[in-house]
């Protein structure tokens, strides 16, 4: 058997940048344990995979350990290889998802994500998330994920979190978030050392929490915000109602193919 597979630096300025997913176009949908076990060889924050169905899409996403609900930067990453791969001439892409439908539309070289809004609220404080960050943050509050708002980028820059004290949260990730200053709105960055993901480098999936905090707070729709992650990515942000669109570019870094030979035949020695 043997799988197309398209590793894409997605939200990314240039190659290099961004956050690298990897994108398997299949056929039909294989034993989940073969699809988990390819994320794992890839060892990249998420693997998509996509089916065709009829003009539109399947699409499900798996970290190196486990199957998520939503992913910003790889369902990205799946959109440029259909459109920019195989050349699907559609303004609007359709993936069946987890997390419902999602489209990702395309205007001027700009890949826009629509998305639900995941809007966090206050919660107690938890010890363990204070001792991880290393840093007491201005307010706490969750929604899928933990959100710790400080005052400057450069605390949010300067953290060094303990992965294994995170690891204990009862959530997904933690976004650690504040505003940008002169270049962009806000900035954030987002650890998930529960799912195998100690930084993701750029997280399309938290910005569901951070366009509906950041919107209200400074009392307008759109806004740019910037991960601060070591590749670092920018992401074009907008609330609408209880959607949110997160837009940025992407970039072909690798494609090639996986063959999976059948362990009682393999000529390997």
């Amino acid at each position: 058997m043997k799988i197309p597979c398209f590793h894409v630096d997605a939200f990314a300025s240039g190659l290099f940048t961004g956050n690298p997913a990897a994108v398997c176009p299949l056929e039909s949908w294989l034993a989940e344990s073969t699809l988990q076990n390819i994320a794992a060889e890839n060892n990249l924050s998420e693997t998509a995979f996509t089916v065709v169905r009829g003009d539109e899409f399947e699409l499900r996403w798996f970290t190196p350990v486990r199957e998520i609900d939503l992913c910003g930067h790889a369902t990205l990453a799946a959109a440029f290889v259909w459109f920019s791969i195989y050349g699907r001439e559609d303004r609007i892409l359709r993936f069946h998802s987890r997390s419902g439908i999602l489209t990702v539309s395309r205007q001027d070289g700009l890949l826009t994500l629509d998305f639900p809004a995941r809007p966090a609220l206050d919660c107690a404080v938890p010890e363990a998330l204070i001792e991880g960050l290393g840093a007491r943050p201005l307010a706490v509050l969750k929604s899928r994920d933990y959100m710790a708002v400080f005052a400057t980028a450069a605390q949010v820059s300067a953290l060094k979190p303990d992965f294994n004290r995170l690891r204990t949260l009862d959530c997904f990730g933690v976004i650690a978030t504040a505003p940008g200053g002169g270049d962009c709105d806000f900035v954030s960055r987002f650890f998930a050392p529960g799912a195998g993901i100690d930084e993701d480098p750029v997280t399309g999936s938290s910005h569901c929490t951070l366009i509906p905090y950041w919107a209200g707070r400074f009392a307008k729709p759109k806004l740019l915000a910037r991960q601060i992650s070591r590749r670092g990515g920018w992401l074009s942000c907008e609330l609408a109602g209880d959607r949110v669109g997160i837009g940025g570019k992407a970039v072909l870094y690798l494609r090639g193919e996986i063959e999976i030979v059948d362990a009682g035949k393999s000529d390997l020695i």
